[in-house]
Order: C-alpha cells, then sequence, then structure tokens
C-alpha cells in the first residue's frame, strides 16, 4: 500500500536565521522530492511559519499581478514573501491587507541567486493570515524556544564523530563563515523588545 506523503512540519524561525538560510538541498533524485532549505542551526526546513508585523504591500508583476509583502519580526529583520497567479488566496491578502498589521504566514522557502552572485532567500506563502498581537508574542516565545534549542544541540555536537546529526554536520560544512552566536542574539533581542513593548503598555 502506497504512502500517503504527510505534509513537512513548519519550522518556526527568526529573519535573521531564515535569510543566512541560502544553501539547498533534496534528499532524493524525485522530481518531486520536497526541496529543503539548510537552516544554519542545522534543521531542515521545508515550510516555516511566522508571525510578524506586515509593513508593506506591493505588485511588483509586470504582466499579471505578482505581489510582495515584506514582513518584520520583532528584531526589524525582514521576512520577504511573493505570491503571484499559482497563489492566489495569499496573493489576494496581500492586495487587500492594510499594513501595518500583525499576520501569520505559513510558506515555502525559495532562494534565488542575484546578478551579482549572492543568494536571497524568500518565502512563497501558502497561507496569510491577520492576526492579533497576543498570537505574534506567543510565536515570539516559542520561536525563541526553538532558536535556542538548535543553538544548544548545535554547539554541543562533536563535529568529529560520525553519528553527529546529519544537518548539524551540513551546516557546519555549509556556513562555517556565520556564526552560531548571531541567532542567539537574536532570540535575546526578540524576548527585550517583547518586554520592553509590554512595559510601554503597561505604563500608559
Amino acid at each position: 500500500m502506497a504512502s500517503t506523503p504527510t505534509r513537512e512540519v513548519a519550522r518556526r524561525v527568526f529573519a535573521r536565521e531564515f535569510n543566512d538560510a541560502s544553501y539547498t538541498f533534496k534528499e532524493s533524485d524525485d522530481d518531486r522530492a520536497p526541496v529543503y532549505v539548510l537552516l544554519p542551526t542545522g534543521q531542515r526546513a521545508n515550510r516555516v511559519f511566522l508571525v510578524g508585523t506586515l509593513t508593506e504591500t506591493e505588485d511588483v508583476g509586470e504582466d499579471s499581478e505578482y505581489w510582495q509583502g515584506r514582513v518584520v519580526d520583532p528584531n526589524g529583520d525582514t521576512f520577504f514573501m511573493y505570491a503571484g497567479q499559482y497563489q492566489p488566496d495569499a496573493a489576494s491578502m496581500l492586495r487587500e491587507l492594510e499594513p501595518p498589521a500583525y499576520v501569520a504566514v505559513v510558506g515555502k522557502p525559495r532562494t534565488y541567486e542575484t546578478d551579482e552572485g549572492e543568494v536571497n532567500v524568500s518565502i512563497r506563502p501558502e497561507s496569510i493570515s491577520k492576526v492579533d498581537e497576543a498570537t505574534r508574542d506567543r510565536w515570539v516565545v516559542e520561536t525563541a524556544e526553538r532558536t535556542l534549542d538548535r543553538v544548544k544541540r548545535y554547539k554541543e555536537a562533536d563535529m568529529e564523530d560520525p553519528a553527529t546529526d546529519e544537518y548539524i554536520s551540513m551546516a557546519d560544512e555549509e556556513y562555517d563563515q556565520l556564526s552560531i552566536e548571531n541567532y542567539r542574539q537574536s532570540v535575546v533581542g526578540a524576548l527585550e523588545s517583547l518586554q520592553d513593548e509590554q512595559a510601554e503598555a503597561s505604563a500608559d
């Protein structure tokens, strides 16, 4: 009996780490095999889940509608997403939403190389929904926990040990110029910004 393909878990990640995730790979030669981006903290991601502030939308299409959305996380770092005729629900949300607004986005990472040879990372959204501040705050706390877990696993890994998690080894090889400490700092910055917002709200 053929097994039913299951949808990949949508990984929670802050924009700084997501934008550094420039390496993609497949785990089989099958044309329909999922494409993964490799997070620098050593986890593969075929889908991501983010919540942040939609700050800008723009139709950047030439012949048909092709919407760009910018979503900013608590650190001020930006996720870019693009939706066109093949993502009609997401495109219509980007057309209708009035920034600034808190949004939750589930989508697939996409990479493309610029003329200068740099790799840019964006999201092809499967769904976009407007959410409240409490939902955004919960996402920040849970994403902080997941990121710290990944950083801890990465730091404790022995790269010389053949039994080390393959994605951590891959990240060590592909992203040797990146400091894992950057992503711990993203966590600290995001949580501090939440505390500042809450302090301001209680002072009003």
